[in-house]
């Protein structure tokens, strides 16, 4: 057995807004693994400025876990703790190795066309014109929940973009998220969570941002407005610091990308940590290639969770692969009309 990496710059369509400024391109790297079986293929969904690996030795780590391929998965998912995007491109690649069809990890109705997943549709950060514009291609595209990034343009604004939402559409005709990605100050958070929850909202993700648990346990016991952890959760690597965490903050949701949180094995434990607490959950894609969202997808839709996941971003990209996904109505889709186009 032998294994191969490789780098590949995904080209956003437009440049997308976020509190921590504009994306334009997003790196990815995959990993090949090859035996007399043939080839999987695995992406290492790394996220530059946010993944707890965007560290100057992960290139270095990637050599060091392809020359070790030998040694196994569970060797090399020990080996890259501090690496969770290359333990889930490690996951993916012995699936995909030992499955009947490389890029078919989790076989279910999904995969077979027959089911879909809900998913929400994301309104990226900019200015008031442009996400006004996004608002209404997605509720004319058939999404019944929208989730708005917030946290960039002036708060008043934001406001009006969701209240022009709410005149329009009542909560059981759209479901509204809204994502801060941290962008609030502790001594602000509340007053803005209050003026947010009028609106009826579903919940916020991340309204402070990471580390301040202190501050974030004392909102998620007060808050009007549910609140899902993001950003919080990448970098708990061990079981105890995550059940300390849970147990610390008491959020009403949390929030799982995979290529941060330690692959489908960390997200597993998370989930399980979270029922355990009655805390909600769902999933969402750290804007990897089809490939890796294809895998989290997948993985997604075994865990049967009916509330709209976070799965609606393969369309962002000028060089995607093509791929069976296809979003349509406000779900995610496999249609097994369309094939695979995968070059690297």
């Amino acid at each position: 057995m032998r294994a191969t990496y490789n780098r590949y710059d995904l080209n956003f369509k437009k440049p997308s807004g976020t509190s921590r400024g504009i994306l334009k391109t997003k790196e990815t790297w995959f990993i090949n693994v090859i035996s007399d079986e043939g080839m999987g293929i695995g992406e290492c969904g790394i996220l530059r400025g946010l993944s707890i690996d965007d560290r100057t030795d992960y290139e270095d780590q990637l050599k060091y876990t392809c020359a070790n391929i030998d040694k196994g998965l569970e060797f090399l998912l020990t080996e890259n703790v501090e690496f969770p995007s290359i333990q889930i491109g490690l996951e993916m690649a012995f699936m995909s190795l030992t499955s009947k069809s490389p890029f078919v990890l989790f076989p279910s109705e999904f995969t077979e066309g027959t089911d879909a997943i809900p998913i929400n549709g994301l309104i990226w950060m900019g200015t008031k014109t442009f996400m006004k514009q996004q608002i209404r291609e997605k509720i004319e595209a058939g999404f019944k929940c929208i989730k708005m990034k917030i946290g960039a343009i002036d708060f008043e604004t934001e406001l009006g973009l969701l209240k022009s939402i709410r005149e329009n559409f009542s909560k059981s005709d759209i479901e509204l998220r809204v994502d801060a990605n941290g962008a609030f100050k502790p001594s602000e958070a509340m007053d803005k969570l209050k003026r947010l929850s009028e609106l009826q909202l579903h919940s916020i993700e991340q309204p402070i941002r990471q580390g301040q648990y202190e501050s974030m346990a004392k909102l998620c016991e007060t808050t009007p407005l549910p609140i899902a952890l993001d950003e919080e959760l990448i970098g708990v690597f061990s079981l105890t610091e995550k059940k300390e965490l849970l147990q610390a903050i008491n959020p009403q949701y949390i929030i799982l990308k995979p290529s941060f949180i330690g692959g489908f094995r960390g997200s597993d434990d998370w989930i399980a940590l979270a029922e355990e607490q009655s805390i909600g959950w769902w999933i969402t894609s750290a804007l990897e290639s089809n490939v890796g969202l294809n895998a989290i997808a997948q993985y997604t839709y075994l865990k049967q969770n009916d509330i709209p996941q976070g799965l609606g971003t393969g369309s962002l990209f000028t060089n995607n692969f093509d791929s069976p996904l296809q979003v349509k109505n406000g779900t995610l889709r496999y249609d097994t009309n369309n094939e695979w186009k995968f070059n690297l």
